[in-house]
């Protein structure tokens, strides 16, 4: 049996953020004036920025190995955070890690990147469901008509 595209479109989608990201961060390192949320908070901003990002860590090591499984098995996975939508990695990257980062680093620059981020989602994404749409044909119609794409509870 043909096996599914194991890394999908991520390559597409960190070859545009990486770079992004990158030069976020770098910018934010010598103008940080310019691209600070305020001084007043920093340390609050640090605190839930660290939270945010722990959770987005755990929540990314989760899909990850659940995504492993369906991969291996050429599975369909719909339980986990495969259950809250059809998309959690990216997801848990762009509504988790960005954000918890840019709060960490004081950044509303850094945290441009989750907006760009999801811009480039939306135009790469399709290849992979056609791909999905191939393997799993109605169980797949189904999971995508019951499951948000990329927001959880917003269906």
């Amino acid at each position: 049996m043909e096996k599914l595209n194991f890394l999908g479109v991520g390559p597409r989608i960190a070859g545009f953020l990486l770079p992004y990201l990158a030069v976020t961060i770098v910018l934010n390192s010598l103008f940080p004036e310019l691209f600070t949320f305020g001084p007043g908070a920093k340390r609050v901003l640090l605190i839930v920025g660290i939270v945010w990002l722990a959770v987005g860590l755990i929540s990314y090591v989760i899909t990850a190995r659940l995504l492993l499984e369906g991969l291996r098995n050429t599975k369909l996975i719909t339980r986990g955070t495969f259950a809250l939508c059809r998309n959690p990695l990216y997801a848990t990257l762009i509504l988790m890690i960005f954000p918890g980062l840019a709060l960490v680093l004081n950044s509303w620059l850094v945290l441009t990147t989750s907006v760009i981020g999801y811009i480039v989602f939306k135009a790469f994404i399709k290849s992979e469901y056609d791909e999905m749409q191939k393997f799993f044909g109605e169980a797949w119609q189904e999971y995508e008509r019951k499951t948000p794409e990329f927001f959880p509870f917003l269906k």
